[in-house]
């Protein structure tokens, strides 16, 4: 499956980061038996937030996708780090929690959140189909505009 995970990152464009460094009190995943839980990612890119401010008050709706995809590849930056660069083991994406920073009147997360969906679908295949939370937020670290935290079943 590394290969396959492999190829298809390389067939969008994506070179996995080195997983970021907590930037406070926490540890960036935990493995427990079989599950494998991620921190809150951000949409970081080249160190830096890639988005920021508030969907429905200045952000358009695909920068918003374009900032959860960002979230995606940094979740399987900390998941191979977690596993040791051994993405095979991953079995299956069971959760993501999708929170959008948002304006009050803002009302379409679920498609915000779809920019990291489809991400982990196509490259994780039918083992990145997975249940979802979306959720509107007034604010997140770092002014970002959406992070994400996910939740793999893992061999």
């Amino acid at each position: 499956m590394t290969d396959t995970i492999t190829t298809r990152l390389a067939a969008a464009g994506v070179t996995l980061p080195v997983a970021a460094a907590p930037a406070a009190n926490y540890v960036p995943f935990v493995l427990y038996g079989s599950l494998l839980q991620t921190s809150g990612q951000l949409p970081i890119d080249g160190g830096k937030v890639a988005v920021t401010g508030k969907l429905g008050g200045g952000v358009a709706l695909e920068d918003g996708q374009a900032a959860a995809r960002f979230c995606a590849i940094n979740i399987l930056a900390q998941a191979s780090a977690a596993l040791g660069g051994d993405l095979t083991r991953i079995v299956r994406l069971l959760k993501l929690t999708v929170f959008v920073a948002s304006s009050p009147d803002f009302t379409e997360q679920h498609k915000v959140a779809n920019g990291a969906s489809d991400f982990l679908v196509d490259i994780l295949g039918d083992a990145g189909r997975h249940s979802r939370s979306a959720v509107g937020v007034p604010a997140l670290p770092m002014d970002a505009a959406v992070e994400i935290e996910a939740l793999f079943e893992i061999r």
